[in-house]
């Protein structure tokens, strides 16, 4: 489901509550001093601080050096997924990682855009899903509203602009089935 922030022709008030803006400005603040740096032995304490912002972690999750993740409550991360270094979470709307995922760094998910129909350009958004045991290779980057099936893998570089099915190779800009995956 897409939602909308603003659209300046019809004056509508910004969604956030000033409590809300708050709750971003302090997560900026601690992310950027605590969580952002350091080593990757640190990803206990990443995890802690994401949890204590509302994010839903399943264990055994590395979460590496440079990650950026715009609002944590709407991030879930199933059991034993890998967030590679310099990944950017931009999250207006839910990002949901499965189970044993592999999302190497540099990977953008991206749930918010503009809708270029309107001359004020609004910012709408819509939510990500990656099924478990996928395989986002450095780079990718994946497009508001996307599903990405189980098992899938994305080939580096790729842009996802739409849901790619499950057990299969994909890859390119824009991202295409390559092949299907064997299953073990």
């Amino acid at each position: 489901m897409k939602h909308e922030a603003l659209d300046l022709k019809t004056n509508r008030r910004h969604p956030w509550s000033l409590g809300q803006k708050l709750r971003r400005a302090c997560w900026i603040l601690i992310w950027g001093l605590l969580g952002r740096p350091g080593l990757r032995a640190f990803s206990p304490l990443r995890i802690l601080l994401l949890r204590l912002f509302g994010a839903r972690i399943g264990e055994g999750v590395l979460v590496c050096a440079g990650v950026k993740v715009l609002m944590p409550w709407n991030l879930v991360i199933g059991n034993y997924t890998a967030i590679g270094e310099g990944v950017e979470i931009y999250n207006y709307g839910q990002v949901h990682i499965g189970k044993n995922c592999c999302v190497s760094q540099r990977v953008w998910l991206c749930t918010g855009t503009h809708d270029y129909k309107l001359p004020s350009f609004p910012l709408i958004w819509d939510d990500i899903h990656v099924g478990d045991g996928v395989w986002l290779a450095a780079e990718s980057f994946v497009a508001p509203g996307v599903t990405i099936g189980d098992s899938a893998v994305v080939g580096a570089r790729s842009v996802v602009t739409r849901d790619l099915e499950g057990w299969s190779v994909h890859a390119g800009n824009p991202c295409v089935l390559i092949k299907p995956r064997p299953r073990a």
